[in-house]
Parts: structure tokens; C-alpha cells; sequence
């Protein structure tokens, strides 16, 4: 029972399922270089480097802001300041879900395991930006933006951005503002302590109003871009259909904090809209590749 327990708190700890709203890109960087399906050892091998990089960022997320957490009511019971995993637990799965990373990377192609280093390295600069630059939402993007990209390398052994690496690199600089968006609304909740703390955010800096604004402004950049590469550069019905289910769950996204960004609304906003959002725009890349639609 303790054992279970444990894990419990593992898993609760590295938010394994905030994994399910970053995958999806990968997988659409590999549907699409591959022009359909890749092969089960790309398949698995992408859901376990992608897994692994994942849950290395979480813990060092968590790691590095464990002093700040705790002096913040909103987190001081997560895991490291109440005590529930220790420092050398949290390195620990640090450690391991890296070693996971790069062998998966190594076993996938020479490419994907040069390029490895480079999401490591974001991942561990990113918690430290929010202390000198309201710039770390983007850089939280960058985090994510690498997914379609990886996923293409996992398939071509390529990365050259000029050829139809285009796409996926295009992709990922979408990604960039959807994400930065999203956290932008995030951090509405400690925004508060934010000021007091002189820590970064757009809406610690420019308030509230701003910061739903500039949200806003990253999510029209995020759609036009996904709308140029997916219906006007690729083409096709489901493209066009689910980029248009992608524009009602933003409006949607942005309906739902128009008048609080309580706890219950930014969850809402910030996992389960995010995570509708990538399962369909994997979901119209997959009927466009496999069945021609």
C-alpha cells in the first residue's frame, strides 16, 4: 500500500497527464514526414523520449522553483515544499527520465540524438526566467515547439528547416504563441505574488487586462499560422474542418476567463481546452494523411 502510494505521488509530482496535451505535436511532425504511418518502433520510441523529456522538465520546473512555492498559498503543498517527495527524489527521476531521453533519441536515428541536448538545455533554463524577464512565457513555447520537429527528425533523419522541414518547423513556432497564451492566462492566478515577489509575467507587469489581451493577440498568431501551413500550404477538407474547431475552442478559451480566472476556469482554459486543441489537430492530420481526406 505504501509503495502505491508512493507512485501515486510520482505521478501526481511529473503531471504525467499533462503529457497528453504536448504528444500529439510530436506525433503530428512524424504523420507528417512519413505521409502516413511510420512504424510501431518510431511510434513507441517517440512516446517514450517525448515522456521522458517531459517529466525531466516538470522536476527540474519543480526543483527549481521549490523556494518560491513555498512562500505562494496556491503551491506551497506541492510535493518538494510540504515535503511529500524529497530533493533527492525529485533529481532522482530527473536523472532517470534524461537517461530515458537520450537513449531513445540515440535508438531513433543519429540525427534525433545530436539534436537531443537542445530541449534538455530549454527545459533547464526556463524555470530560472521568470525571475528576470516576463519573456519565459515564450521560451515555456520554445519547450513544446520542438515536438513537430522532433517527430519529423524521429522519421527523416533530417533537419533541415529550408527543404519541407518547412512544416514542422512552421508548426513549431506556432506552437510558440499558443503556448506562451495559454500560460499567460496561467499566471493570472499569482499575480499578486508575482508583484510581491518581483517575479515576471505579463500580467504582474502590464496587468490583468493587458495580459488577456496579449493572450489573445498569441493565440490569433498561433491560429493564422497553423491556418496558412494546414489548409492553405497542405490543403484538404479535414484541415480545414478542424481548424475551424480549433478557432471555437480558443474563442471558448478566452469566453471562459473573460470575467474571473478562478482555479475552476483556468483549468478549464488551460488543460482541457489545450489538450481538445492538440487531439484535433493531430486527429485532422491523420485524416489528411492516412485517409486522403
Amino acid at each position: 500500500m505504501a509503495m502505491y502510494q508512493k507512485l501515486s505521488e510520482y505521478m501526481d509530482f511529473i503531471k504525467i497527464e499533462h503529457t497528453l496535451f504536448a504528444l500529439p505535436f510530436a506525433y503530428t511532425g512524424a504523420f507528417l514526414a512519413a505521409g502516413g504511418w511510420f512504424g510501431f518502433k518510431i511510434f513507441i520510441l517517440i512516446l517514450i523520449a517525448f515522456t521522458g523529456l517531459r517529466t525531466a522538465a516538470m522536476s527540474l520546473n519543480r526543483i527549481i522553483d521549490r523556494d518560491i512555492d513555498a512562500l505562494n498559498p496556491r503551491t506551497a503543498n506541492r510535493h518538494i515544499p510540504a515535503g511529500r517527495i524529497s530533493l533527492k527524489e525529485a533529481y532522482s527521476i530527473v536523472f532517470f527520465s534524461l537517461a530515458v531521453y537520450f537513449i531513445s533519441a540515440y535508438l531513433l536515428n543519429e540525427t534525433a540524438f545530436l539534436l537531443s541536448p537542445i530541449p534538455a538545455i530549454t527545459a533547464w533554463i526556463y524555470p530560472y526566467l521568470k525571475r528576470y524577464t516576463c519573456f519565459s512565457h515564450y521560451v515555456l513555447g520554445l519547450n513544446l515547439a520542438y515536438a513537430p520537429g522532433g517527430g519529423w527528425v524521429a522519421v527523416t533523419n533530417s533537419a533541415n528547416i529550408f527543404g519541407n522541414e518547412f512544416i514542422p518547423f512552421m508548426i513549431g513556432v506556432a506552437l510558440v504563441f499558443w503556448v506562451a497564451g495559454f500560460d499567460i492566462i496561467y499566471a493570472l492566478q499569482d499575480v499578486e505574488f508575482d508583484k510581491r515577489y518581483k517575479l515576471h509575467s505579463i500580467g504582474a507587469h502590464f496587468g490583468v487586462n493587458v495580459a488577456k489581451a496579449v493572450s489573445a493577440l498569441n493565440h490569433i498568431i498561433f491560429f493564422a499560422i497553423s491556418l496558412y501551413i494546414l489548409v492553405f500550404y497542405i490543403g484538404g477538407k479535414a484541415l480545414i474542418v478542424g481548424m475551424s474547431f480549433i478557432a471555437l475552442i480558443l474563442l471558448f478559451e478566452h469566453y471562459i476567463i473573460r470575467k474571473g480566472y478562478g482555479e475552476k476556469r483556468i483549468q478549464l482554459a488551460f488543460f482541457y481546452s489545450n489538450a481538445l486543441i492538440s487531439s484535433v489537430f493531430l486527429g485532422s492530420i491523420l485524416l489528411n494523411v492516412i485517409l486522403k481526406i
